[in-house]
């Protein structure tokens, strides 16, 4: 990226203020968007690309809710086909290619996944699951992504199995089935990068400004740094605030699921690069899973809980999904897992459309676009976050529709993210692998900051990857406002307590002083 479109990428304290001054002076824009999830910043890219006027509002930070608390995961469909949903799994397998290989190879990765096999599974079982991934398989083909990317499944025998994960338990075990999937990085880093990428061609990128009203064409909104109360005008308004959607459109109506992780340190499950897929007992095509991440640590996941009572900012994880993940992990294991390994936790909740009856696990994850009557306002909503590429370009053309603007069609399917390049000009790219993999081809000027001021080269505390130069560009470039913003968003060094806590100090004073320029 050159300077100057870094330059026009770049969210910053003073271009919120001066951009949410124009908007509040009278400025209408084609397309405003409420929500910064990666379903909002996802619209927000779409309009903005096809030569709309765009803002979007978000109430705290980028990926504040759901998107960051998801399993990381970019996959291909396999639940889908088993619930026969093969429209669904086809989608998500093309949009999975998308990500991978087009539009952000910097913050995606191949996953091979492992499903052990044991004297005790159930022959159905373990057949339904090798009919899945074979299925699976040939939506990959379909979707055109390479073997060399995602190689196709195979089964292993039992040592090939304890050498992927040698904290597998032995006794019992037959080998089982290795298969490849995509992930993500950063789901977070993933949201920034769209809105970022929605600036450098022209989207105000408003953190802090919730939105209280919404008609089609005006958004009610408090900015929340000041505590003024001002009226954002739009030919179209877009709600994709998540779970918090019904709440601003009556007639949208949700049933949220929690979906609970904890996050584990790799050397308690014996994990080396190899994610785990654990079937949960008595359950066809349940699993839950350990991913292991960057950095050593490993994600276990996933529950799927109905959500009692109204979606708050911030969801906690009960013992009960503690004791299920857990025990059910253990089942696999050599050394069972107690709550002395757990080092954090998170939960995100789906936003998922309401239909009578039945398990939130077995309502779908289809999206839908809807427009409502009252207000006109166009509201996007459920889905998941392999496909917020499509849900983000129905809802832009709900929007030209329902406004009467004229627009090309989507062309995000072919639009790199900011950072982005072909994953073999990645391996060129002249810095750590840790940044590369955080920042793609930016990595070299993330790293330029500690050249020049070797204190920004340190550690945010020691044992600790994660360097001040990081702050600096999170606040220079990426919209980050606080400390908060940084530990929990752009580093997420708040999935662990206590290592958030051992930065704040750092943190804090980093933010401060970059925010008035000194540093």
């Amino acid at each position: 990226m050159s300077a100057t479109n870094l330059i026009h990428a770049s969210l910053t304290a003073r271009r919120r203020a001066r951009e949410l001054d124009a908007l509040t002076s009278g400025e209408q824009v084609d397309v405003l968007v409420v929500g910064g999830g990666v379903t909002g910043a996802g619209v927000a890219l779409d309009a903005a690309s096809r030569g709309l006027s765009v803002a979007l509002v978000e109430a705290h930070d980028l990926a504040f809710g759901t998107s960051r608390f998801s399993s990381k995961l970019v996959h291909g469909g396999l639940r889908y086909l088993a619930h026969g949903r093969l429209g669904l799994a086809r989608e998500s397998a093309v949009e999975r290619d998308v990500l991978l290989r087009r539009t952000a190879p910097h913050l995606t990765r191949p996953l091979a996944q492992l499903f052990p096999r044991y004297a005790d599974t159930p022959a159905r079982e373990y057949a339904l699951t090798a009919a899945g991934l074979t299925a699976g398989d040939a939506l990959r083909r379909f979707a055109g992504t390479p073997s060399t990317l995602l190689p196709r499944p195979r089964t292993v025998p039992a040592a090939a199995a304890l050498t992927l994960v040698p904290g597998l338990r032995a006794t019992g075990l037959r080998g089982g089935l290795l298969a490849f999937d995509g992930a993500l990085t950063d789901d977070a880093r993933l949201v920034v990068a769209l809105a970022r990428t929605a600036a450098g061609l022209g989207a105000r990128i408003l953190t802090r400004v919730r939105a209280l009203e919404l008609r089609g064409d005006q958004v009610r909104a408090r900015d929340e740094l000041t505590g003024d109360t001002v009226d954002l005008r739009a030919r179209q308004v877009v709600n994709a605030a998540g779970v918090w959607s019904g709440g601003l459109v009556p007639n949208v109506r949700l049933r949220p699921s929690r979906g609970s992780h904890l996050v584990l340190d790799a050397r308690s499950t014996g994990l080396g690069e190899t994610a785990l897929m654990v079937g949960v007992p008595g359950e066809l095509n349940r699993f839950v899973f350990l991913l292991p991440q960057p950095g050593g640590t490993v994600y276990l996941g996933l529950t799927d809980e109905p959500l009692d009572g109204e979606a708050t900012d911030h969801t906690d994880v009960p013992d009960t999904d503690v004791d299920f993940l857990l025990d059910v992990a253990s089942t696999v294991l050599d050394r069972p897992l107690t709550h002395d390994d757990v080092r954090g936790s998170f939960a995100g909740l789906r936003p998922l459309l309401d239909t009578p009856g039945g398990r939130t696990a077995d309502l779908s994850r289809e999206h839908a676009v809807l427009t409502d009557p009252g207000t006109g306002v166009v509201t996007v909503v459920g889905g998941k976050l392999t496909t917020y590429r499509v849900m983000a370009e129905q809802a832009v053309d709900a929007a030209v529709t329902e406004a009467g603007l004229r627009a090309p069609s989507s062309r995000t399917g072919r639009l790199p993210l900011v950072g982005a390049a072909s994953r073999a000009a990645l391996t060129t790219v002249d810095a750590p692998r840790r940044l590369v993999g955080k920042y793609g081809i930016e990595a070299p000027r993330v790293a330029a900051l500690g050249d020049v001021d070797h204190a920004l080269a340190r550690p945010l505390f020691p044992g600790c990857a994660t360097t001040a130069a990081e702050v600096v560009w999170a606040v220079r470039h990426e919209g980050a406002l606080d400390a908060d913003d940084v530990l929990h968003r752009r580093t997420r060094l708040g999935l662990v307590p206590d290592d958030a806590e051992k930065a704040r100090p750092a943190v804090s004073d980093l933010v401060e002083r970059s925010l008035r320029g000194l540093a």
